[in-house]
């Protein structure tokens, strides 16, 4: 059994999101760089704080600090809160749950109440009526930045590119998800 480096057991979802979508679409820096979209440094797979603490200049991870890094991220602050906005997410299929996981690294967790971010998506409103086909095909709405379409996100969110899965088609890879 994989575990979280506290000790708790990985999620499956969570080691799928992680391995099929959010390294390959994010990437690996392992010395600190300068991002300049949000313009400070990053690390790793797009960290800007580490331990709750900026990254700096000169900074520098190993792979394997990356990953344990990423695990614990995505387990706290994308996982964990989507069991609680999505009645039954643990129940979903894997695959509806790893993309989800990985759309909400990507736009954020948001909220019902203030209908944003993965939570209050019709992606998840769909989650929660069963209807998970539907929930994987209205989460690659999520392709915008700017207010215009990116490319590159419109392939994270479909059907990938030639090196990477997208996330809606391994949100539809399991039998479970079908087109109602």
């Amino acid at each position: 059994m994989v575990a979280v480096p506290n000790g708790e057991p990985i999620p499956a979802a969570v080691r799928l999101a992680i391995d099929a979508n959010i390294i390959p679409w994010e990437g690996l820096v392992l010395s600190a760089h300068w991002d300049r979209f949000s313009k400070q440094y990053d690390i790793c797979h797009g960290d800007t704080r580490i331990n709750g603490k900026p990254v700096t200049f000169g900074m520098t991870k190993t792979k394997a600090e990356c990953y344990d890094i990423l695990v614990v991220r995505v387990v706290n602050d994308y996982y964990k809160p989507l069991t609680r906005c999505i009645a039954g997410f643990d129940a979903l299929p894997i695959s509806l749950q790893a993309s989800m996981i990985s759309g909400a690294y990507n736009v954020g967790v948001g909220s019902v109440a203030k209908r944003n971010g993965i939570c209050g998506s019709s992606a998840a409103r769909f989650a929660r009526a069963g209807n998970y086909y539907a929930a994987c095909e209205a989460q690659t709405a999520f392709n915008k930045a700017g207010g215009q379409v990116l490319q590159g996100l419109k392939n994270r969110r479909e059907d990938g590119d030639a090196t990477r899965i997208g996330e809606a088609e391994l949100c539809e890879s399991m039998p479970s998800v079908v087109r109602q």
